[in-house]
C-alpha cells in the first residue's frame, strides 16, 4: 500500500516459449509466462489476463518481434473490446517484423486487459514479445 492508502499496481512480462509461436487457426490470448514484476498480483501469467484490482487510470504497452515471412501483429483488448493493435504484412523480402503500441485506459475494478494474436499470425516468443502495465492514478 502507498501512503494514500491506494493499491500499487504494476507488471511486466515477456513470452519465453522457445522461439516461433504460431500461427494458429483461431485468435489466441497470449500468456506472457516470464514475469519480471507483478506488484499487486493483478497479472495472471497462466491466462495472460490483467484484472484491475482497483478503479483507476492505467497505462499498458505491448511489443512483438516476428519473422517476416508470414503475418504478424497483436491486439490489445479491454474486456471483449479491441482497443489498439499493431500489425505487419507478409513479405518475401522482409526478414523480420517488429511492432508495438501503448494506451492509457480508465478501468473499473474487475475490468480485464489482455493481448490477443489473430488467427494465422505469429510472434517470436524468446523474450522478444512483451506486455506491461501500471496504474497511473
Amino acid at each position: 500500500m502507498c501512503e494514500t492508502g491506494k493499491t500499487k499496481v504494476a507488471f511486466s512480462a515477456s513470452m519465453n516459449k522457445g522461439g516461433a509461436y504460431g500461427p494458429f487457426n483461431t485468435d489466441v490470448t497470449l500468456g506472457y509466462n516470464k514475469v519480471y514484476t507483478n506488484i499487486g498480483d493483478a497479472y495472471n501469467s497462466s491466462t495472460g489476463v490483467f484484472t484491475a484490482p482497483v478503479k483507476g487510470v492505467y497505462h499498458f504497452s505491448f511489443f512483438y518481434h516476428a519473422g517476416g515471412h508470414s503475418q504478424s501483429g497483436l491486439r490489445l483488448y479491454k474486456n471483449s473490446e479491441m482497443i489498439v493493435r499493431t500489425s505487419d504484412h507478409q513479405s518475401i523480402s522482409d526478414g523480420a517484423d517488429n511492432g508495438g503500441n501503448g494506451v492509457v485506459l480508465q478501468l473499473q475494478q474487475g475490468d480485464q486487459v489482455y493481448v490477443s494474436m489473430p488467427a494465422n499470425h505469429h510472434v517470436w516468443a524468446a523474450d522478444h514479445t512483451t506486455f506491461s502495465g501500471f496504474q497511473i492514478s
